[in-house]
């Protein structure tokens, strides 16, 4: 299970695992649970929520859970997000989209997109109908983290180095059949309606990645992070429209 805590603490905030002792091979075997990762971080937005809805106005802690979850992230996937924009939109050719992708400072593109990613999650959440509140809070993360395995295990990495290529390089082979069954499992409480979502997310990540792949030349560690951002916009709005149906 060191490989679920080395991921824990990758993707969170939280402090479990010496991170001194980590090795090439944990941060691959980590990638098979990103999906109970994602759970983790699903079950600390539903108690979030559960525990403030009856105090809180629904649009000011719908904000609350956006903030919440980036800053027990630590703002991983956004950051990736943000730089994916700035590289993707830049208008350049790819070997220069992708050394933009690679400078630390945010450009303009990559404010505008996280803004807009931002508020959309937000008012999103806020038009969710209460009844399916639980199952996206707990599948958005679950799934979204889900699809990081697949851009790992499925489409080339760009680049020669970076950390998303020692993800890509030594998960091992069985890392995305135990991670659709880890991801598979909220089938048991949820039903029809999460494999929908599950689709939903499914879709999204094959979409998006054939087209960053196509103009970047495949995936980087940033690209995980805005393929995961996405996946999460989907998968609310999934919700949203077939709870009016």
């Amino acid at each position: 299970m060191k490989g679920f805590f080395v991921g824990l603490q990758f993707l969170t905030r939280l402090k479990i695992v010496n991170q001194t002792e980590w090795k090439v091979e944990d941060f691959g075997a980590s990638v098979t649970y990103f999906p109970l990762v994602g759970l983790v971080i699903g079950a600390f937005m539903w108690a979030f929520y559960s525990l403030a809805y009856s105090y809180i106005p629904v649009s000011l802690l719908m904000l609350m859970l956006v903030i919440f979850e980036f800053l027990f992230t630590g703002g991983l996937h956004a950051d990736g997000f943000m730089d994916t924009c700035d590289g993707l939109f830049s208008g350049r050719d790819q070997e220069r989209k992708l050394e933009i992708m690679k400078d630390s400072r945010v450009g303009s593109n990559g404010v505008v997109g996280f803004v807009f990613l931002t508020l959309l999650k937000w008012q999103l959440l806020v038009n969710l109908p209460i009844h399916v509140v639980p199952l996206v809070l707990v599948s958005m993360p679950l799934l979204s983290r889900y699809t990081m395995v697949i851009s790992i295990q499925k489409f080339p990495y760009a680049r020669p180095e970076g950390i998303g290529k020692i993800f890509a390089d030594n998960a091992p082979k069985y890392a995305l059949p135990v991670a659709t069954l880890l991801a598979l499992l909220p089938i048991l409480c949820y039903e029809w309606l999460y494999v929908y979502l599950f689709v939903i997310a499914l879709l999204v990540n094959l979409i998006i990645n054939s087209y960053v792949t196509k103009h970047l030349g495949g995936t980087t560690g940033d690209t995980y992070g805005f393929v995961c951002e996405l996946s999460e916009i989907f998968i609310i709005l999934g919700a949203i429209i077939v709870s009016v149906i």
